[in-house]
């Protein structure tokens, strides 16, 4: 087509130059309107000539007929008007020959963009239903389209096969079907054998911008809904080709790293975490937005919170120089005003974990330079008395006196400015920064359950993109009511209880403590909460000493940070019916949720069942990550279906360690590939699967045992899984000749030979038992409720 192009163009250059002279001569000779008037015409019909010569070029260079282009550009002017459209990677597209497109299936217009927006022609296949449709079957058949149905699946596969062997560019949907949920559902084989018979190169791509439109299945239905006013971007990202040899599943997750990329050019990521969460509780502002049982019941509106912390950012600037801000308080108004005032001040909330030791404090307060520390007189009370040596810096602010030292009537006008100007007229008022992005937004420190507390840094980026992922999966759909009682300084709390939460429309119902789960219960009853977040081991205490009646509201319990024990789910759903257990996986690295199991979408007739949760999983990845698998022994990337080292890329991923390069190399990679730790795998239809930390695997005589396994067995095997706080645990020591030893510690007295006999019966493996025992009062737990590995490793070791 280019070189057909440059052969012409020194005849049209005479042609236009000719009517050019042509047109100044009649301006010239006839003077006055008449003259110039014929002048335009006759450039307009020598630029609408042009037109339709380059136009039937394309036609040809496409291969279309006159009466299918008829179609092709009515369509092709209605996309180009209604949607912005970019397409990434199009030098992967073979410009001639045979290619057999694959792209997830968002919407009905898919196709449209799609062939609108390539240049070349793709055939598409399409289920055989739509074109006994009136209209658009005539469009689908005029368009060439091959028609898909189970009792025509063979000549489906015969015409695209010899469309592909003539040289064409076929396109299909590996799918099956519209998504309902707005993920890329599992792939079916179908592509595979086409691929195959044609001996054809097979294009991976990934379609984004398009749920959410009225062609979408978004909010449950299809067309009968708002349509988006704005002009949305719609984003097409080709891969290199893949062959036909490669699974559907490794061909879907090559799908899903394009989005991961496609979803890293969202404008909102660039945006500021304070800013953003104003603008979202303006939008809302005579809402509810907490409400705080901390002492008695308090609870704000969505309009005077921003209203508070806007005020509250300003005197936080004014007497704060220091770049980043300790916040010493337990989940409630306090610790979000607190949270939300720092980030608006243009200054990074560092949420301090006060169950720590006083060495490990301190190490904290010296990697973020804490100059100052925003606390409350009853908390700083009841710290000093649990542990006296708390390294209180001189600055420390009470956050109720900050809160009554601001004029009334400054947070009643900054509130009507929200109300009749909005939130982004607040943010300009309150010098609020436009821009986030890549800046650091919060500093977290982990829970150091195999070494010292490290500073994670997540980035504006970080907290509002894992917002939104949280967001598009539906598992906390606005309008519901959240338990909110994990700590703060717990990267779930911080993020998802906090930020998203606020930034969702989600109602946030705080308690000071998930110990406390009488209270949580009581709290869950009386403002029907929907909706719980925590670990196996917070929950543990609701399945003896809880009442159904009392969490009758909750329709949805997540449980992450921990493995599920077996049976803790049925047992959950046994007591509890009315709400599904769902389990989660994430990292505070990973801002932290990296993917969670959604309770299933039925049938609407059309499409089947949308399973959307996996027993044993922990999930599919959320939109905007991908993933892969390392081979712990020699590095190389393996099949994403076998077990090996979890590494993740996304928006979500932290930016590195405070202070430490050498920890950040070793887990973000030089292609921004993430090395969790985690032995993982995943199943044909994406769902993720943990083994455990590679930690908590011992290589004995070759083989890989892993501790978690071992006392999950164990514990059964003794009776005391079902224990409300952990009685058994494993660890090693080195062993001088099998490489390592296993360790079982517990806290009631276990013989050699009847754990021998116990781990028999249970059909643990002679490799797999522990070799020694030692009783311990207690096995140690953080604060978490996880194992403490780094003092079980220790004691271990100890001779």
């Amino acid at each position: 087509m280019d070189s057909s192009n440059a052969s012409h163009t020194p005849h049209l250059l005479f042609i236009t130059s000719l009517g050019a002279i042509v047109a100044t001569w009649f301006s010239l000779r006839l003077g006055s309107l008449c003259g110039i008037a014929l002048a335009l015409g006759t450039l307009t019909a020598i630029g609408l000539g042009y037109g339709v010569y380059r136009a039937e070029q394309y036609r040809h260079s496409l291969g279309l007929t006159f009466a299918q282009s008829l179609a092709y550009w009515p369509m092709w002017l209605l996309v180009r008007l209604r949607y912005q459209v970019e397409v990434i990677g199009l030098e992967h597209l073979p410009r001639e020959g045979k290619v057999l497109v694959i792209a997830n299936h968002v919407s009905y217009a898919d196709a449209v963009i799609l062939g609108t927006s390539l240049p070349r022609r793709l055939r598409f296949m399409s289920n055989e239903d739509l074109q006994k449709k009136p209209f658009v079957g005539h469009f689908l058949r005029l368009a060439g389209v091959v028609p898909v149905s189970p009792a025509r699946a063979r000549a489906a596969i015969r015409i695209a096969v010899e469309s592909l062997e003539t040289g064409e560019a076929v396109a299909i949907f590996p799918e099956g079907h519209l998504t309902r949920d707005g993920l890329v559902a599992p792939f079916q084989d179908g592509y595979r054998l086409i691929a195959r018979r044609a001996n054809a190169p097979v294009l991976p791509v990934y379609l984004d911008g398009l749920w959410g439109s009225v062609f979408s299945f978004k909010g449950g239905r299809f067309f009968w809904k708002w349509p988006r006013f704005e002009r949305p971007t719609i984003r097409i990202v080709l891969g290199e080709t893949i062959t036909a040899d490669m699974s559907a599943a490794d061909a879907r997750q090559i799908i899903l790293d394009h989005g991961a990329d496609s979803f890293e050019k969202n404008p909102e990521l660039t945006d500021h975490l304070g800013g953003w969460v104003v603008e979202k509780l303006a939008a809302r502002a005579n809402e509810v937005a907490v409400v705080d049982h901390s002492i008695g019941r308090k609870e704000m509106k969505a309009g005077v919170l921003a209203a508070v912390a806007l005020n509250l950012s300003k005197s936080i600037r004014e007497t704060c120089p220091e770049k980043r801000i300790g916040i010493v308080l337990p989940p409630g108004l306090g610790g979000i005003l607190a949270n939300l005032a720092v980030s608006l001040a243009g200054k990074t909330p560092v949420n301090l974990n006060f169950t720590l030791g006083s060495a490990a404090l301190q190490s904290c307060f010296d990697k973020a330079k804490i100059q100052t520390v925003i606390t409350a007189a009853p908390v700083r009370a009841q710290i000093d008395g649990r542990m006296p040596g708390f390294p209180w810096p001189q600055h420390t602010l009470d956050v109720r006196q900050q809160l009554e030292s601001i004029p009334k009537w400054h947070i009643i006008k900054t509130l009507l400015g929200i109300k009749l100007f909005g939130g982004a007229s607040a943010r300009k008022r309150f010098n609020v920064p436009a821009k986030g992005d890549r800046e650091e937004a919060g500093l977290l420190f982990t829970s150091g359950s195999d070494g010292d507390p490290k500073g994670v840094v997540l980035t504006h980026r970080n907290v509002i993109g894992n917002a939104l992922q949280v967001c598009e999966c539906g598992v906390l759909p606005r309008g519901e009511i959240l338990m909110a009682n994990l700590p703060i300084f717990h990267s779930f709390g911080f993020t998802v209880q906090c930020w998203t939460a606020l930034g969702v429309g989600v109602k946030v119902v705080t308690t000071p403590s998930p110990l406390d789960y009488k209270k949580t219960a009581d709290i869950i009853e009386q403002e029907q909460c929907s909706i719980l977040l925590g670990t196996p081991t917070f929950y543990r205490p609701y399945l003896k000493r809880v009442e159904p009646e009392k969490l009758r509201s909750l329709k949805i319990v997540v449980a992450g940070a921990e493995k599920t024990p077996d049976g803790f789910h049925d047992a959950w759903e046994a007591r509890f019916p009315n709400s599904k257990y769902l389990e989660g996986y994430g990292l505070t690295e990973t801002a932290p949720v990296a993917s969670v199991n959604v309770p299933d979408l039925p049938s609407d007739g059309i499409a089947p069942p949308t399973i959307r949760t996996r027993r044993g999983s922990v999930g599919r990845l959320f939109q905007g990550m991908a993933a892969r698998i390392e081979c712990p022994d020699t590095g190389k990337i393996l099949p994403i279906n076998q077990v090996g080292i979890l590494q993740l890329r996304g928006v979500n991923i932290f930016a590195g360690y405070l202070g430490d390069p050498e920890r950040t190399k070793d887990v973000i990679l030089d292609d921004d590939w993430f090395r969790t730790g985690d032995l993982a795998c995943c199943d044909a239809d994406g769902f993720l699967y943990i083994k455990g930390r590679l930690s908590r695997f011992s290589k004995i005589g070759g083989e890989m045992v892993p501790h978690g396994s071992v006392e999950t067995t164990l514990a059964k095997a003794f009776g005391v899984a079902e224990s409300e706080t952990q009685q058994l645990a494993v660890s090693a020591r080195p062993d001088s000749a099998k490489g390592e030893a296993l360790v079982l510690f517990t806290t009631f007295d276990i013989d050699a030979n009847t754990l021998r006999d116990k781990a028999k019966e249970a059909g643990l493996a002679n490799l797999w038992t522990p070799k020694e025992i030692r009783r311990v009062e207690v096995i140690p737990v953080l604060p978490s409720g996880k194992l403490d590995l780094r003092g079980l490793k220790k004691l271990a070791e100890q001779a």
